[in-house]
């Protein structure tokens, strides 16, 4: 029921049954940076599964997968090649971080998002370096909203 990690002194996990893991499709690739292109339907129709902890999952029926493309995202502890499990939320507010399709320019991005003044969305980065975008409402659909991310540690130093 517990392994031993083989490369780091001191390093136990336990070991999990997989068939308690819910598995979530992997739509593809969302940008934390300049928009990307939405998937198509074939694109999601032959997505893969990825198993996620239960307690991301915490039951919802909802939800899917996506990998980041993109360090706009950094100081909200979502890096490059990480993935975030999404929900379709029926309900956002100011400040969670989202995925936006861009209707006119058939795009998607990771933001945080706030509703400003008149109509207007603010699509902000969290990271110094990016600009927000800013955007009409009706130019912007929600596709979800993030609520866990699973961390690929990467190997490089």
């Amino acid at each position: 029921m517990i392994t031993r990690g083989k490369e780091k002194f001191r390093t136990i996990g336990v070991i999990e049954d997989e068939n308690d893991q819910p598995s979530l499709p992997l739509l593809g690739r969302i940008a934390a940076g300049h928009p990307i292109p939405v998937p198509t339907t074939e694109t999601v129709s032959t997505a893969e599964r990825i198993r996620v902890p239960p307690e991301i999952a915490r039951g919802s029926k909802h939800l899917y997968a996506l990998v980041v493309q993109g360090n706009s995202m950094v100081d909200a502890m979502i890096g490059d090649g990480d993935i975030v499990v999404m929900e379709q939320a029926p309900e956002i507010r100011n400040g969670d971080v989202i995925a936006a399709w861009l209707k006119k320019e058939q795009e998607v991005t990771l933001k945080k998002i706030y509703f400003e003044k008149e109509g207007e969305i603010r699509l902000q980065p969290c990271n110094p370096y990016m600009m927000p975008i800013y955007q009409a409402a009706e130019n912007i659909e929600i596709q979800g909203r993030v609520i866990g991310v699973i961390r690929v540690h990467s190997t490089r130093r």
